[in-house]
């Protein structure tokens, strides 16, 4: 009696570190995809801060043409507001 249960007790040992092992090596796995994933995306964001670094001087001169646009723009709404005030008021 006392083999069977020494075998027993070997066997489910034996069972539950294979499964604590096979779940240890998906861990590593998945962390070793992690890593190449996070290698790829770490030369993305340079490759990104590469070719963004010009747009600077590029962002303030478009910010300048759309500073005078919004001049003349909210003089034509000065405009339309006293058009549509003529078209609406009743005599």
């Amino acid at each position: 009696m006392t083999q069977l249960l020494l075998v027993i007790s070997l066997i489910v040992t034996t069972a539950v570190v294979l499964v604590v092992v096979g779940y240890l090596i998906a861990i590593i796995i998945a962390l070793y995809g992690a890593i190449q994933n996070l290698s790829k995306l770490a030369g993305g964001l340079v490759a990104i801060k590469e070719n963004t670094a010009p747009l600077g001087e590029h962002v303030e001169t478009i910010n300048g043409g759309l500073s005078v646009l919004l001049t003349g723009l909210l003089s034509v709404n000065g405009n339309l507001a006293a058009i549509v005030k003529v078209a609406t008021s009743r005599d």
